[in-house]
């Protein structure tokens, strides 16, 4: 059974540009919010979402559903969130969200009831050190993070967005994991 998107991808290989705008609209929010959470900057988000758009527009003549919809889409997505990052040498950035709670990617900042100014600044300190932990991981390891957290994506999909394996993929985030692990031991 072909899952919707990659149906509505094929209406418009067929000729129906209604069936564009739905993909678009069903899908842009996925892709602006994972662009973000690479580029930490809404406006880089939003010209990644464009371009996003305008090659799967592009590439539709040759589209061939061998995966999902979105799994190509997550693809692109990261493709040209690491070349941004890559060409303009952007701050690389993430949100304590981004690093979740599941697998040991937990940081948590205790919510005071007035937040003090002691506790603003550490919680600013701790946000910059997991800013810091998070850009130095590999690309790899961090797409496979952001994948993992921000998209919730099963080890499964992750490997079909990376095109790699799903052993591989379990390794990417045990490796990131450790090393989150221990450049933020002091602050957790």
């Amino acid at each position: 059974m072909v899952d919707p998107d990659t149906r509505l991808m094929l209406d418009f290989v067929r000729g129906e540009p209604s069936a564009f705008r739905e993909l678009v609209r069903r899908n842009q929010d996925m892709v602006f919010k994972l662009a973000y959470r690479y580029l930490v900057d809404h406006a880089e988000a939003e010209d990644i979402v464009q371009e996003v758009f305008l090659k799967v527009h592009g590439a539709a003549r040759g589209y061939q559903p061998t995966a999902r919809f979105t799994t190509w889409v997550y693809r692109i997505t990261v493709n040209l969130c690491l070349n941004r990052l890559r060409s303009s040498r952007l701050r690389r950035s993430v949100s304590l969200e981004a690093v979740g709670e599941e697998e040991d990617f937990s940081v948590e900042v205790a919510a005071a009831e007035p937040e003090t100014a002691s506790g603003r600044l550490e919680r600013e300190e701790l946000e910059q050190k997991v800013h810091e932990a998070m850009v130095s991981l590999p690309d790899s390891q961090r797409t496979a993070v952001l994948l993992r957290r921000t998209s919730e994506l099963s080890y499964e999909q992750i490997a079909e967005v990376m095109e790699t394996t799903v052993p591989a993929v379990k390794s990417l985030l045990a490796r990131a994991r450790q090393t989150l692990k221990s450049r933020l031991a002091k602050y957790l």
